[in-house]
């Protein structure tokens, strides 16, 4: 089979390519042996987070949320033989050892999405951070490199906040339309704000200090990120390839201010592409 076949057949592929092209383009650089796990977690990962747009009340989200938390910690109920990619999922976990505490506590987390809750500080979005996006990166770094993943958490910890304020940022007009908001409370107190005035958006001036200090939190998170992945064999590079866009993202929020609640930032496919790649081939992001 080739390599163009092997891709077309994997259905975690086929979900990323159509709901997730970044981490797709990601997965597509991973070594061959390791590119069919590293594809399961990240079409886990797209389960978990689009499950907010697929329901109509937030029971619905806890129920499938629970399916998922009832098939990795093994009841009876949680079957993955009708859902491949909870079968490709579970081939991972078992084919690499991987734990399962990490993939329940990113399940827990999620159920923030389902609500409009405030995130309440800084504190509370590095931890919802913590449990996803960068539970996400060790878990990956576990596939990759068994032996790194006991060096490379503080790593993957920084990175994954980083991400995370990345991946808001550009999520801001969807989050608003429905009401949520991820920006860290203290954040938005600190420049005169509450949730609902960031979102009503009048406040230009004052919102773009908002955007200031959260692309600031990101900016803090990479750099730190980067320190701490100094040393790491090369191979664990490509768990954080998602991460090699997220300074293209700050820069790009930065100049947008306020805008970003009504016009997504949008960056070209190419581009991206080409930062995802390049960071491959460096063994740095």
């Amino acid at each position: 089979m080739s390599d163009e076949q092997a891709i077309l057949n994997d259905p975690c592929l086929s979900v990323l390519r159509a709901g997730d092209r970044d981490r797709y383009l990601c997965a597509l650089l991973a070594p061959e042996n390791k590119r069919g796990a590293i594809s399961a977690l990240y079409a886990f990962n797209l389960e978990l987070a689009r499950v907010r747009e697929n329901i109509s009340e937030p029971m619905m989200g806890e129920v499938r949320l629970q399916w998922w938390h009832d098939l990795i910690s093994g009841e009876a109920h949680g079957n993955a033989a009708a859902n491949p990619i909870a079968a490709s999922l579970m081939s991972a976990i078992e084919s690499h050892e991987l734990p399962k505490v990490p993939f329940l506590n990113m399940i827990k987390a999620r159920q923030f999405d389902l609500y409009d809750d405030p995130m309440p500080d800084r504190t509370a979005f590095e931890g919802y951070a913590g449990e996803t996006a960068s539970a996400l990166l060790q878990l990956c770094v576990n596939v990759l490199n068994p032996d790194a993943a006991r060096h490379s958490a503080d790593a993957a910890g920084h990175a994954g906040v980083a991400q995370l304020v990345a991946g808001t940022l550009l999520m801001l007009p969807i989050h608003r339309s429905r009401g949520q908001l991820y920006v860290p409370g203290d954040l938005l107190r600190a420049t005169g704000l509450d949730r609902d005035a960031f979102l009503a958006g009048k406040n230009t001036d004052t919102i773009a200090q908002a955007v200031s200090a959260f692309v600031s939190l990101g900016r803090e998170h990479l750099a730190e990120a980067r320190r701490r992945y100094a040393g790491l064999p090369a191979e664990c590079i490509t768990a954080f390839l998602p991460v090699a866009t997220a300074e293209q993202v700050f820069d790009g929020a930065d100049r947008a201010g306020a805008r970003l609640l009504t016009a997504p930032l949008k960056i070209p496919q190419w581009r991206r592409q080409w930062r995802f790649w390049r960071a491959s081939m460096r063994t740095r992001f």
